[in-house]
């Protein structure tokens, strides 16, 4: 049998000691860092779970833009068409685009010129 199996004896008594303190010693080391790995899992299992809902609360914001992009490009689409229909269907509309035009630019103008006015 080997003398450290003996157990206390001539010489055993104090070595088994010291082998029980660095037993407590490295138990107790282990638990600590057991414990500090365990709040760091779960600290990044909080930040999974807030980044997982970052990203599902901006897909749902893109859904919403795309279907406005949509709504919108219709929009566009359609007064691109009846604009172009305007511009080709003839003279008369033609001098009727051109007097409308000449008139917003004008309005323009003068809106801003009393918005100037009025700042000073």
């Amino acid at each position: 049998m080997a003398s450290w199996a003996r157990g206390p004896g001539p010489g055993g008594g104090a070595a088994a000691v010291a082998d029980t303190d660095t037993d407590a010693l490295l138990d107790g080391e282990n638990r600590r860092l057991a414990d500090g790995l365990a709040a760091k899992v779960t600290r990044l299992k909080a930040l999974a779970l807030d980044m997982d809902r970052d990203a599902e609360e901006q897909n749902r914001y893109l859904d919403g833009m795309d279907s406005d992009f949509s709504s919108v490009t219709s929009l566009l689409t359609g007064s691109v068409k009846r604009f172009s229909t305007m511009t080709r269907s003839g003279r008369d509309n033609r001098r009727l685009l051109l007097c409308v035009a000449l008139g917003l630019i004008v309005l323009f103008f003068f809106l801003s010129y009393l918005v100037s006015k009025a700042r000073t």
